[in-house]
């Protein structure tokens, strides 16, 4: 599917107002196109909550010159360091500073790669500003996290219903423009059950919205059915252990394994627990990483289906 018919892109906000943010974090974020002045930002928090949206909001507003790499697709030390001089080594056309906007710097590896960016803040310290995003704030190296203005994107305590509320109205919009019937509840449901991911939601919504109506019959069961998978696991039936590791794929990462973590608690032999918890502790963090979800969580569970001995 190409871009400009991504809803994530199509509706993407182009200033810091129209953001759906805690009052707080957007305030700060104003103050910088009031200065029209960008420092160096290190912006952390969960899949989909807007980093990206706001660094690139901030320098659309200001009017400027701007690149955005994305470290877990071009991660490359090498192609990194080519696109980062070519296009820092050059002036701005609107005569102000540059903007280079690094995505999921958290993927870059902090031995070789991250240090190396701590030597081009310096080197362009003249011309160009860096905006890192991540969503883990500690896989960033501390010299980075030192040269960098850090802002941590979470909805505050009590927040959640104000949010998401913001994000009603501007999902309902965004299905009204499109011509896309919709049951106002199901989408409450679905903004619910993925806050704060509003990329998700909207994924979510594109997908299903193609039939031209959203209605109940979206709505996937979160409620995973773990001890039915401990039988297959227990009766080592493959065929049936990847049917339910499909139907149950729409659920996130996180959700998944700590319903393994906690569902196989009451159904492992005492003598096996430690061992599944470190695979799934394992598996749960490379899900951050991989391409396949479906290959990835089925090789946990065959794993756990090896090295493990149910009741």
């Amino acid at each position: 599917m190409r871009e400009e018919f991504l809803w994530v892109e199509k509706y993407r906000p182009k200033t810091i107002d129209d953001c759906i943010l805690p009052e707080g974090l957007k305030k700060s974020f104003r103050e910088f196109v009031e200065n029209k002045e960008i420092p160096n930002l290190l912006l952390c928090g969960s899949a989909g909550i807007g980093k990206t949206t706001v660094a690139r909001a901030l320098c659309e507003q200001l009017n400027t010159d701007y690149i955005l790499i994305n470290g877990s697709e071009e991660g490359n030390i090498d192609t990194l360091r080519g696109k980062i001089r070519s296009f820092a080594s050059t002036v701005s056309l609107s005569g102000g500073t540059k903007v280079i906007i690094l995505d999921e710097a958290d993927y870059l590896n902090p031995q070789s790669t991250q240090p190396a960016l701590r030597g081009f803040i310096e080197e362009f310290s003249g011309n160009c500003r860096f905006i890192f995003t991540a969503n883990y704030a500690n896989r960033i190296i501390g010299p980075l996290h030192s040269r960098c203005s850090v802002f941590t994107f979470k909805i505050p305590k009590g927040g959640a219903p104000e949010i998401a509320s913001s994000f009603m109205k501007r999902t309902k919009q965004i299905l009204e423009g499109e011509g896309v019937k919709y049951s106002p509840k199901v989408v409450a449901t679905l903004i619910t059950k993925h806050l704060p991911d509003w990329r998700r939601v909207l994924n979510e919504l594109q997908r299903y919205g193609a039939s031209g109506e959203i209605d109940e019959g979206i709505l996937v069961n979160t409620d995973l059915d773990v001890d039915s998978l401990c039988n297959l696991l227990k009766s080592k039936k493959y065929k049936e252990i990847r049917k339910w590791v499909v139907n149950n794929l729409d659920n996130d990462a996180p959700v998944l394994y700590r319903s393994l973590y906690d569902g196989f608690h009451g159904k492992l032999k005492p003598s096996s627990i430690p061992q599944a918890v470190l695979l799934i502790a394992d598996y749960s963090y490379k899900s951050a990483f991989i391409v396949d979800r479906e290959i990835n969580l089925m090789a946990c569970l065959i794993n756990i289906m090896a090295d493990c001995e149910f009741k």
